[in-house]
């Protein structure tokens, strides 16, 4: 279902005229000013309100203001985060300008940090917070992409364009080779699991981003290790946006864009698949008997333009200054560039912040729900598109192919589909109806209660809840040819999930000026439980059931924690955390384990030599060590119990013969159980880390940054390796046995090119230096073992083209080296006898590259001008490659068969002109560096309307505007390396709007 495009641009068009409708003069007296801070720049979202009343507004992006007045009212109350806020008469001045002081105990900047939060300035491990103000912009639907090329060590890869595609968050690398890379998420103090939801692409599509306030990146294990077992991989901690004290505010932000596709694959068309196949086949061949008399593009039967709309109201304030509010709703409208792909998002916010007796009890309350429902297309169809025959049309009036719904089908001599030859990617989309409804509420309570009798001492109790509920289904009829058998699909499934959570902790807080120190002590227990319910249904149109499962499985983790932080003359600081977890998922004899970590830091610019210096305005030494746990090994629960897998089908059951009611023995089958292999001594894997990292900033923080180095190692690497034979039910058995070390280098710089009263342009970098090695992977040195071979696919069967070995990269690419010929072209089947024994073999294949980019790039610049404002943003990774998986397998043979059909090839066919596919050529391990503009925008803001009571601002902006590379397939960007019937990115045109009043 798509919205056409010209209803939606007169929508848009109504929108904005009512929005500019809003537009009224002055009646009574006004009083208008500039704002200013210490420097005398301007600042913009002061508050300037009638003293007693919550009449008023902000200043704008220059700091004026304006407001009108009636009799009587006669002094303006002017406040601002970390200032003092100032009381002016107004007396008869209708012009006011208002210098703001700084008030230091405000102007400490607090980031949010495991369990609780902390001075900027005193955080000592590696933590990075990105603020709303800082997010990508644009037609952003997930949360992760307002995060994309912001933080250096953190790489964020969507899983292409399709509507609420998820994506890939990795945190220096990740540490893991079996189990899962991903990091911790923590929403609003509920962490959740990764193991994602069925009929649901994005876990995280759970939160609209315009709800968002602040992610903050916990990277070292002295700022991780807080949550243990979890935290191998990193912590991304999302906190959302909370009413405030004052007048209720109601803010409304909307777009429309349309998404158009960049970039298709180049194949041959009908002339040059013809030309192909007479090279191949002759003239007049019976290959060329199979082909037609026109000229389909198939990947423009299948791609289009689509048009997609958000939208989020918001209403915050505070009822009688006693209780804060936030309360939105959102909703979008996201069709896909592959035809029948479509995501219907509907979202819900609630946050409530009172404090009560004389605000010693500070209670939070976050309630997130989300409805959607989702049409998945086929990805399928890209693949069939690009083999598809060209010279045949994609549906036919002739009785021949009206069992099929008349699209052209691949058919046998007796009239039956083909199953192995491509399937028509029109019927793909059309003819199959892949859809999902999900529901899910994440929401919390957190109590923080400040004793009377002791202040210093807080106690805080956090109870929080993840629920989900999905159903599914994926229907196909029985003309749908692509359905073997013609025997349609009526797919079933449901899922129910469970989180549940309870934080409890005391936190001291104490100032010792006798010693010229501060400690904050905290100590704590947490309780998590994780339930699901699955329901899977496989049958026939008709309704007969192939397959039919109910799961259910849960795993429990009890957590005793504590953190201490020491400060010396304010300046010298160390942080020592530890927690203690217990899972229900290891025996009892490994589900305990202990993670520590030590950090120290040095606030030089807070020495004597430094204090007064006006260059210098930050410098921070930081040097942090930990240990950091993985207990999400895979999707079972329970993998250290023996288990039990039931038999299939007839020829894996027993057979045993019994009496009928005639007397005659007869065959009974009875289902028999297989052994599987298990481990019962499995656990977590471990991972140390070590960091170093220095905070630095130059005059009054103009320019800014951070440089941090890093080695972490995993040890008790879970990897599958060969046992003897009769010491376990298998040959081959996943336990602990490996170890991986990566190290790097981060460096983030932000500097504030110019910065005056109408004109202010800032510009931020980061950069990634990152390595890995593989540095063990079985219990005993084993010169003659490769590694664990990785990496599947497309062609032949079960081919793979990564491996894991030892002195390696993880996943390096595993090939044969490409002999070339004089001309430059390879040569076919011709490749290096490496080990030189006369011959090519398996021995000879070597590792070439990996998909890790040695170098990432983020940048980020900001400008304003009077009311203008523009924004840019980028990414780069160098020294990435990407096995082009669309090229590897075309070939001259592969355009025919004798069974009845023809397969167009990849254009790239024209540089090699194999004869035979050749998939373990490392010709086909490509460089696939590239710079990426992920995003461009532009916008004005209308700051005076309604005598300032009503923002009104406008945007444009442009997301994957283009990609630099010198890569020869669809799109560089591709997780995990192998590029395979990959969902184009789109490149997106937006139109926004976004009114406060």
């Amino acid at each position: 279902m798509k919205m056409s495009i010209n209803s939606t641009k007169q929508f848009a068009a109504t929108m904005l005229l009512l929005l500019f409708s809003l537009v009224a003069f002055a009646q009574e007296r006004s009083v208008s000013g500039t704002v200013v801070d210490e420097n005398g720049d301007p600042l913009p979202g002061v508050a300037v309100l009638v003293k007693g009343t919550t009449k008023g507004g902000t200043t704008d992006f220059d700091g004026k203001f304006k407001i009108t007045l009636a009799d009587g009212e006669d002094v303006l109350v002017v406040s601002y985060i970390g200032y003092k806020a100032q009381e002016i008469s107004v007396g008869t001045s209708t012009n006011l300008d208002v210098a703001m002081e700084v008030d230091a105990e405000q102007l400490e900047e607090v980031v949010v940090i495991g369990y609780g939060s902390v001075k900027k300035e005193d955080a000592t491990g590696s933590v990075q917070a990105i603020n709303a103000s800082d997010f990508n912009q644009g037609a952003i639907t997930s949360p992760q992409e307002q995060l994309q090329g912001k933080v250096a060590g953190v790489a964020i890869t969507t899983a292409g364009g399709a509507p609420g595609a998820g994506a890939d968050i990795r945190i220096r690398g990740g540490s893991s080779l079996s189990a899962s890379n991903d990091p911790l998420i923590v929403i609003d103090g509920v962490p959740v699991d990764n193991d994602g939801i069925q009929g649901m692409q994005n876990p995280l599509s759970a939160i609209n981003p315009a709800d968002i306030e602040t992610f903050t990146v916990l990277k070292d294990a002295s700022a991780t290790a807080i949550y243990g077992s979890r935290a191998s991989n990193g912590v991304v901690l999302i906190t959302t946006k909370k009413g405030s004290s004052g007048k209720m505010k109601i803010d409304y932000t909307g777009n429309v864009s349309i998404a158009t596709v960049p970039k298709t694959v180049d194949v041959y068309n009908a002339d040059g698949f013809r030309n192909l196949i007479r090279t191949r086949w002759g003239e007049n061949s019976k290959a060329e008997s199979f082909m037609g008399n026109t000229n389909t593009d198939w990947q423009d039967q299948i791609f289009s333009s689509a048009v997609s709309t958000d939208h989020n109201v918001s209403v915050s304030g505070s009822v009688k200054d006693k209780l804060p509010y936030r309360v939105s709703v959102g909703y979008t409208w996201n069709d896909g560039i592959l035809n029948t792909s479509h995501m219907d998002r509907t979202t819900g916010n609630l946050s409530l912040t009172p404090k009560f007796f004389d605000d010693h009890l500070s209670v939070n309350v976050n309630v997130k729900g989300m409805y959607i429902q989702n049409r998945f297309a086929d990805t399928g169809a890209i693949g069939s598109a690009i083999a598809m025959d060209p010279s045949h049309q994609p549906k036919y009036d002739s009785d021949e192919f009206k069992p099929y719904g008349g699209y052209f089908t691949w058919l046998d001599g007796d009239g039956n589909p083909i199953t192995i030859a491509p399937s028509n990617p029109l019927a793909l989309l059309e003819q199959k109806r892949d859809e999902s409804t999900v529901k899910r509420s994440i929401g919390n309570m957190q109590l923080d209660y400040k004793f009377h009798f002791l202040p210093e001492l807080r106690a805080n109790l956090n109870v929080g809840y993840d629920y989900s509920e999905s159903e599914g289904t994926v229907k196909a009829g029985t003309d749908a040819a692509f359905v073997g058998n013609q025997a349609g699909l009526d797919n079933r499934y449901t899922q129910s999930k469970k989180n549940e959570l309870l934080d409890f902790y005391l936190q001291y807080n104490k100032d010792l000026p006798s010693i010229d120190s501060k400690i904050d002590v905290m100590a704590g227990y947490s309780w998590q439980h994780f339930w699901r319910e699955e329901y899977n249904r496989d049958a026939t149109a008709a309704g007969f059931v192939n397959n039919e499962k109910l799961f259910r499985t849960e795993n429990y983790l009890v957590s005793f924690f504590g953190r201490l932080n020491y400060t010396f003359k304010d300046r010298y600081l160390l942080t020592a955390t530890v927690r203690s977890d217990g899972t229900s998922r290891f025996s009892p004899d490994t589900r305990w384990g202990v993670f520590p970590s030590l950090a120290a830091a040095w606030n030089i610019k807070k020495e004597g030599f430094l204090a007064t210096n006006d260059l210098v305005s930050t410098l921070k030494l930081r040097a942090g060590y930990g240990i950091t746990g993985q207990q999400n090994i895979n999707t079972n629960d329970y993998p250290y119990l023996p288990q039990y897998t039931f038999s299939q089908n007839e020829r894996a059951q027993a057979e045993f013969y019994v009496k009928d009611g005639n007397g005659n023995w007869v065959p009974e089958h009875l289902p028999t159980l297989r052994p599987e292999g298990y481990d019962s001594k499995i656990k977590w894997e471990e991972t140390t880390t070590y960091n170093l990292g220095v905070d630095f900033g130059f005059k009054d923080d103009r320019t800014t940054g951070s440089i941090d180095v890093y080695k972490r190692t995993t040890d008790d690497l879970l990897n599958t390796i060969p046992v003897p034979a009769g010491s376990n039910l298998v040959d081959q058995l996943l336990t602990n046995v490996g170890s991986l070390e990566n190290q790097g280098i981060e460096i983030a710089l932000n500097h504030k090119i110019i910065n005056t009263s109408d004109l202010f342009w800032d510009f931020g970098v980061n950069v990634t230096y990152a390595t890995y090695k593989i540095t063990k992977l079985t219990q005993v040195e084993d010169e003659d073992y490769r590694g664990v071979l990785t990496g599947g696919i497309a062609g032949g069967t079960g081919n793979t083209v990564q491996i894991h070995s030892v002195g390696h990269p993880r996943q390096a690419f595993y090939v044969w080296e490409q002999i070339y010929g004089s001309d430059g072209n390879p040569l076919d089947g011709a490749y290096v006898d490496r080990n030189n024994d006369g011959r090519v073999t398996e021995d000879d294949k070597y590792q070439y590259n990996n998909p890790d980019p040695k170098w990432m790039f983020g940048f980020t610049t900001k400008a304003s001008y009077k009311n203008w404002d523009f924004s840019m943003a980028g990414r780069m990774n160098l020294g990435n490659y990407v096995y082009n998986n669309l090229a590897s397998g075309a070939s001259l043979t592969g355009t025919f068969t004798d069974v009845g059909y023809t397969n167009n090839q990849p254009t790239a066919l024209g540089s090699t002109m194999f004869n035979q596919p050749q998939y373990f050529s490392n010709h086909f391990v490509e460089n696939a560096s590239f710079f990426r503009l992920d995003n461009i925008s532009v916008g004005y803001n209308f700051n005076n309307l309604k005598n300032g009571a009503v923002h009104l601002r406008v945007n444009a902006t442009v997301n994957n505007a283009f990609v630099i590379t010198n890569y020869s397939g669809l799109d560089p960007e591709i997780f995990g390396g192998i590029d395979n019937n990959v969902y184009p990115r789109p490149r997106t045109f937006l139109l926004g709007v976004n009114v406060g009043f």
